[in-house]
Order: structure tokens, then sequence, then C-alpha cells
């Protein structure tokens, strides 16, 4: 897959999805670091790739729906969560093969012990 990691992710994710075979682009290296979220989602869904995001604001299926999108992934951490957290939390996606391949058009919720999906 190829993804779209948005600012609030730490920028080590892009190194966890190349090391399991995926493309990433950070907004951050392409100047998009501190754009609006219509804009991130604008470059995503031109470009075809899936957004993981940290921002709830992409789980608002009337604003962003999943249809319109390779795959939207929303981290829900707790507030203290350290960016260790955060990467294990990408790790555990990444071990979802069958989950990833069905991610295009969908949102998905990705919580510490539980993966929510919608759309499709």
């Amino acid at each position: 897959m190829e993804f779209l990691i948005d600012a609030d992710p730490p920028g080590r994710s892009a190194t966890i999805l190349r090391r399991h075979g995926h493309e990433a682009t950070d907004v951050r290296d392409i100047g998009l670091g501190s754009a609006d979220d219509r804009t991130v989602a604008g470059h995503a869904r031109t470009k075809h790739l899936c957004l993981l995001t940290g921002d709830c604001g992409f789980a608002d299926v009337r604003t962003y729906p999943p249809r319109d999108y390779s795959g939207i992934i929303v981290l829900r951490v707790p507030r203290n969560a350290t960016a260790d957290t955060i990467l294990d939390l990408i790790e555990m996606l990444l071990r979802e093969a069958e989950l990833l391949a069905r991610l295009p058009g969908r949102l998905a919720i990705v919580e510490p012990g539980r993966v929510r999906v919608r759309g499709g």
C-alpha cells in the first residue's frame, strides 16, 4: 500500500511502514506539515494514498466519506501515549494483512487492543 502520514503520528512511522513493504510519504516532508485537514485529505485522495492520522476529525464520515479515499486510518490513543506506544499500534495494524487489503474505501479506527472498520 501507499500511505500518507499526517503531521501527528511520530516521524518514525514512515520507517515502520517501509519496513513492512509499504510506500510512505510524510506530510512534513512535502510541505504539508501545517496544512489544514481538507488540504491533507485532498492530497491523499488525488494521489490515491491511504491516510494515516491521529486526528479524529478524519473519522467524520460525512466530511470524509471513506468511499472517496484509498483508506483512512485514525489512531486513537490516550493523550499521554508515548511515541513508542503509537508506533507499536501501527506495527499491530500492519500485521493484519487481510484488514489492510480491505482498507481502500474504508475507515479504520485503531485503538490499543482493537480495530473498527467502517464503510465499503
